[in-house]
């Protein structure tokens, strides 16, 4: 469906927010997030996960949304409309919105002196450069114990993605990692852990 299309059927109720996440993924998100206190979502879109990773983690927690959201055709981007409404019922926490690449927030993040983040979403650029560029970012920002989960980083039975860059740099980068460690990978997601220092 086209954008503008979709923006006017969810602005009239005919339409749902979209998420490429299937219910597993999501519930996999739900149940790792929950009660984290510093969360970070890469690729935030129309805030369907983000919703449900505000919902799940921990009432004092901070989540942050970043995304680019880059200005359509009409000024704005109907995705950040979608996103910022549909996650405005949540109430657990407080969320933070950034305009930004993945890269470009965790150099924030990391000049901000912020303590290391307790669950990462990566779910932003899917081509190996894209992954790439967020997983050397955030990897080092991540508490031990913590969490990154990477969305389209395995093929499932349903999808086929193995030429995928976001899949090759996980096979060839992220799971050898020995910073980390794999806990378990739900349709197209894939969980990681940070061992212990």
């Amino acid at each position: 469906m086209r954008v503008t299309t979709h923006f006017l059927l969810w602005a009239l109720k005919l339409a749902r927010a979209e998420t490429q996440t299937s219910e597993a993924e999501r519930a996999t998100l739900a149940r790792h997030a929950a009660e984290k206190k510093r969360l970070v979502e890469i690729g935030v879109w129309h805030g369907v996960t983000t919703k449900l990773l505000r919902n799940a983690m921990a009432q004092d927690g901070l989540l942050l949304g970043i995304d680019p959201y880059r200005k359509g055709r009409f000024g704005f981007s109907v995705q950040r409309v979608i996103a910022q409404r549909e996650i405005a019922h949540a109430t657990v926490g407080t969320m933070e919105w950034q305009r930004l690449t993945g890269v470009e927030a965790a150099r924030l993040y990391a000049a901000s002196k912020r303590p290391p983040v307790d669950f990462i979403f990566i779910d932003g650029d899917h081509s190996y450069e894209g992954l790439q560029g967020d997983w050397e970012a955030w990897s080092p920002l991540v508490a031990p114990q913590g969490i990154i989960a990477l969305h389209d980083s395995c093929s499932s039975a349903d999808r086929n993605i193995e030429g995928a860059g976001s899949v090759i740099f996980t096979r060839e980068s992220i799971l050898p990692d020995p910073r980390f460690r794999l806990v378990e990978s739900v349709d197209t997601l894939t969980i990681m852990s940070r061992c212990s220092d």
